[in-house]
């Protein structure tokens, strides 16, 4: 059987094929363009049936990986660091080239391809998911950073309302950046005017108009400020921004919420204790494709990155934190393990046990979430949504209590 390494790049690949005894068959390097593209398809298609022509590429997902699975071709991922260890076999002067690395990519899946796992075809539900929760990931750290820049920028020139309300980019406070954007324009600023402020944005907060212009006022000022006209057309760009941050947010967070409402797998993990629809989202987006890709809840957990790696030598035994994991399917693992246990008794004994013996609280919260896999793992293969009477650790936990 004929085996393929692909180098992928940006810009260029280098692809080599190699028959069962590791010589070399063909070679060749090709832009990334569409013709390119279809060109190595139909290239490696001459070579035989594209079910019987494995493929192995240092990364599990992107357009490449998505055309050679729409191809037929087997594809298995390795990960660029278990590739990196096996490197010395093929020479110890540490030598790396493009077309060198397909050559030893073929050739590793052509020794060790019994090692490796096939990637199956994406289930198209969870990859819109993927986009959609990554797409809002990303504009959710756009915000964080636009909300330190417009911190960073009343700090420099008015310290005054970042002690108003409890977040910056709430709706109310940039109501009131809008309404009132300096010093100069909140100078007239009374209870009175404040109340019908407060009432107008329907506020919430707890605290009367007295107290918080209290806190306007106690603020420390500026020795040096800028023009009115200048700093006003600076917050209220400011304000622009986390505006129209906040609204992409909302839309795809109710483009997200749509399509949980109608996916299959959704209503196997929605009722998770703690739970939220963007989390279910994120769990269905980043571990889903995990739990079908791995053979048993252990492998998703230590690819998940809740299981500690053990180093042992001679006398020397280690126990360490896992770098090499989806760190996407960690965030979201272990943000529905931190809500979990503050719903979940039985979650809440796992995380105080492991509290007990010393374990800090990311370590904890990981225990949580590995115990939580093995449920998840068992409701995704079975086919059966969660229930909290048919969870035998947590119903032992009740009876006991």
């Amino acid at each position: 059987m004929m085996c393929i390494g692909w180098d992928w790049a940006s810009t260029t690949h280098d692809i080599t094929v190699l028959d069962e005894r590791g010589a070399i068959v063909d070679r060749w390097a090709l832009p990334h363009t569409e013709q390119a593209l279809t060109a190595a398809l139909d290239r490696l298609a001459r070579h035989g049936d594209p079910t019987e022509l494995p493929v192995i590429i240092e990364r599990p997902d992107g357009l490449v990986v998505d055309r050679l699975l729409a191809a037929g071709h087997p594809v298995f991922p390795v990960h660029p660091t278990a590739f990196n260890a096996a490197r010395p076999r093929w020479g110890a002067s540490g030598a790396k080239s493009d077309p060198g690395d397909s050559y030893k990519l073929a050739d590793y899946l052509r020794t060790d391809g019994h090692r490796l796992r096939r990637l199956q075809p994406a289930d198209h539900g969870l990859s819109e998911l993927q986009c959609l929760t990554r797409h809002r990931e990303d504009h959710v750290r756009a915000r964080t950073a636009a909300t330190n820049q417009l911190a960073a920028l009343l700090d420099a020139h008015w310290p005054g309302p970042r002690k108003l309300f409890q977040s910056l980019a709430s709706p109310i406070a940039l109501a009131f950046l809008t309404d009132y954007p300096t010093p100069q324009t909140a100078h007239r600023l009374g209870e009175a005017r404040m109340n019908a402020f407060l009432r107008r944005n329907s506020y919430r907060g707890g605290k009367t108009a007295t107290e918080l212009l209290q806190r306007l006022r106690s603020a420390p000022t500026t020795a040096t400020a800028l023009p009115t006209a200048t700093l006003t057309a600076m917050i209220h760009a400011q304000v622009q921004l986390l505006r129209a941050l906040q609204a992409t947010i909302t839309d795809l967070e109710k483009l997200i919420k749509e399509i949980i409402a109608v996916h299959p797998r959704a209503q196997l993990l929605a009722a998770l204790p703690g739970v939220g629809q963007i989390n279910l989202a994120q769990l269905l987006a980043e571990v889903g494709p995990i739990l079908m890709r791995v053979g048993t809840a252990e492998q998703a957990a230590a690819e998940c990155g809740t299981t500690p790696v053990t180093k042992a030598s001679g006398k020397v035994r280690g126990v360490y934190f896992r770098w090499a994991a989806n760190t996407r399917a960690r965030t979201a693992i272990t943000a529905f393990a931190h809500n979990a246990r503050l719903q979940s008794p039985w979650a809440a004994k796992l995380y105080a046990d492991a509290r007990a013996r010393g374990k800090r609280n990311p370590h904890a919260v990981r225990i949580v979430a590995r115990a939580w896999l093995r449920v998840i793992w068992a409701c995704w293969h079975t086919n059966t949504p969660y229930t909290p009477t048919q969870h035998r650790a947590a119903q032992a936990l009740t009876t006991t209590t």
